[in-house]
């Protein structure tokens, strides 16, 4: 898949009230808007239960539609679910933050700059040190690793703090290096919110650190994405200290072992 290369979201929001300015209030982020143009003989058609929640400029225009294909249809199989819709409609939200002004000619217009937060892994010469440093441990699923909230957003938001990128670089390589491998990623919060806030909120945590992954250039991992609220705490949330802990993202390797990495 042909990316902008601006390295993941974090960045687009770091940087996004200037590009905003620039740009009529249009900062790309790291996605695919290529597709769509006349002359793109593909027809990007839409199907399943996800289509009808999806913004009118995704849905009902070849540009939105080729958009939605190129960066959500995790499946590649055309059918767009909830979540697939849901997630397009956020990526589409926070680059187009006036969406009365826009025109899928900003796209165009854009000149993409790699800003990048440093090097992407190397194939061939992943970091043994650093996948150390992770200190993952073993369970039944594989190999899992917790990285907490304050190491990867700000409070009650699901956009990377652009340091969290340096956090996921060990990883992205070893993945890199090692195709096929199958990880899940699961987002948890405290017990502070609604239910509905809180799944909401570990959802959108949890992909934003899969699309991290893949703006650093992970494309050939399995990935398994699912948010738990406040469900399945690991301490108290009756203690600052606690919560803190409860609000956190796991990065599993499924079949792995942390010995693996000693």
């Amino acid at each position: 898949m042909v990316r902008i290369p601006i390295l993941a979201a974090a960045l687009a929001a770091t940087l996004g009230a200037g590009a905003a300015s620039a740009q009529g209030r249009w900062a790309p982020g790291h996605w695919d808007w290529a597709g769509g143009r006349p002359g793109d003989a593909r027809a990007y058609d839409l199907d399943g239960p996800g289509l009808r929640i999806l913004f009118p400029e995704l849905r009902e225009t070849p540009r939105g539609r080729a958009f939605v294909l190129r960066n959500f249809d995790w499946n590649h199989d055309g059918f767009i679910t909830p979540r697939e819709a849901r997630a397009a409609n956020r990526a589409f939200a926070e680059a187009v933050p006036d969406r009365t002004r826009f025109d899928w000619r900003m796209t165009d217009r854009v000149v993409a700059v790699p800003l990048d937060a440093g090097p992407r892994p190397r194939p061939g010469r992943w970091d043994r040190a650093g996948m150390r440093a992770y200190h993952f441990r073993d369970t039944p699923e594989g190999a899992r690793m917790t990285l907490q909230e304050d190491v990867l957003f700000q409070t009650d938001s699901a956009v990377l703090r652009p340091h969290a990128l340096d956090k996921l670089q060990a990883l992205a390589g070893y993945l890199q290096d090692n195709p096929g491998v199958r990880v899940a990623i699961d987002g948890f919060t405290d017990s502070r919110g609604s239910d509905q806030h809180n799944q909401l909120l570990s959802e959108r945590r949890a992909d934003s650190v899969r699309d991290a992954f893949d703006g650093m250039g992970v494309t050939e991992a399995r990935f398994r994405v699912r948010g738990h609220g406040e469900s399945d705490p690991v301490a108290t949330n009756a203690t600052a200290d606690g919560m803190r802990l409860n609000r956190r993202v796991e990065v599993t390797l499924l079949g792995r072992r942390a010995s693996e990495f000693e």
